[in-house]
């Protein structure tokens, strides 16, 4: 698979509001969403030969939901050897502080 930069795109805001009361209402998870500083997803972009990042869904140790964020490269490979997000913020307890719709 080749890989330009290019991949997914934005959706409307009332689709994204339906999508998540979607998840919510699932009853599939207690997490919301997961805050990411912007500082380090640019670093994991910035890896070399970084032209893209895949998220993946994890587990912790202590069963809580997580996404663990790789760089990809432009064949599709994951940059296992460098860095992986994880350790963001989930929601809750640090939720939107202007009660995003998005968060329920």
């Amino acid at each position: 698979m080749k890989i330009t930069g290019n991949e997914g795109g934005p959706i409307d805001r009332d689709q994204a509001i339906k999508w998540t009361a979607n998840y919510r209402s699932s009853g599939r998870g207690k997490t919301n969403c997961h805050l990411f500083g912007g500082e380090t997803v640019q670093q994991l972009l910035d890896q070399e030969g970084c032209v893209a990042m895949r998220i993946y869904y994890a587990l912790d140790d202590n069963g809580q939901q997580q996404l663990l964020l790789v760089g990809t490269d432009a064949e599709g490979n994951d940059l296992t050897e460098g860095l992986i997000l994880d350790l963001s913020s989930p929601c809750p307890p640090d939720c939107s502080v202007n009660s995003s719709e998005l968060a329920g």
